[in-house]
């Protein structure tokens, strides 16, 4: 199977020195952002939390995957999440566009999927946005984290889901308990 990795290499090597015409050289010219991408997918997939997986529907774009998020503790365990992850042209100097697939209740996802994580806000006052040094890797480990100990009530996105757990844990447990045998399984 051929991939972007196995591409870039092949074309270095068929490549050799610079020497070739413009107009041959133009025709394979790699982004910048599908260099870092080889690198950095490389990377990820050697430390992946073990309640994550990666899926690449198209092994030569790296810029869009999907991340399976299944988390083993907290209130959404025993839930399969999906995760939509698309980098854009600009990227490393803008961050990855990212969407939940998956219907959840959730006080920093809304259903129909925006993400409140502050590494992935491209300005953030309070300098834990994104920043050219964060990579894919720090997107997944954040994703994953929202299920466990990101778990925000106190700076919701999806302000319902928030209130709902202030005025009844063992009922907010019920709902999202319902909403994982209805769209997470």
């Amino acid at each position: 199977m051929l991939t972007l990795a196995s591409k870039l290499k092949r074309d270095d090597g068929v490549r050799g020195p610079r020497t070739s015409s413009p107009a041959s050289d133009s025709t394979r010219r790699v982004s910048v952002r599908d260099k870092l991408l080889v690198k950095e997918v490389a990377d990820l997939e050697a430390n992946l939390p073990c309640t994550c997986k990666v899926n690449f529907p198209d092994p030569n774009k790296l810029h869009y995957f999907q991340l399976t998020v299944t988390p083993d503790e907290g209130y959404y365990q025993g839930g399969k999440f999906q995760f939509e992850i698309e980098v854009p042209d600009a990227y490393n100097m803008v961050p990855p566009k990212v969407r939940c697939l998956t219907r959840i209740w959730h006080p920093n996802i809304t259903e129909t999927g925006e993400i409140c994580l502050s590494l992935l806000r491209e300005h953030s006052i309070d300098g834990t946005g994104w920043a050219p040094t964060r990579t894919l890797k720090d997107i997944v480990w954040g994703l994953n984290s929202l299920f466990t100990d990101l778990l925000n009530f106190d700076d919701p996105l999806n302000i319902e889901a928030a209130e709902h757990h202030l005025r009844d844990k063992e009922d907010f447990r019920n709902k999202v308990e319902d909403y994982i045998k209805r769209y997470a399984r």
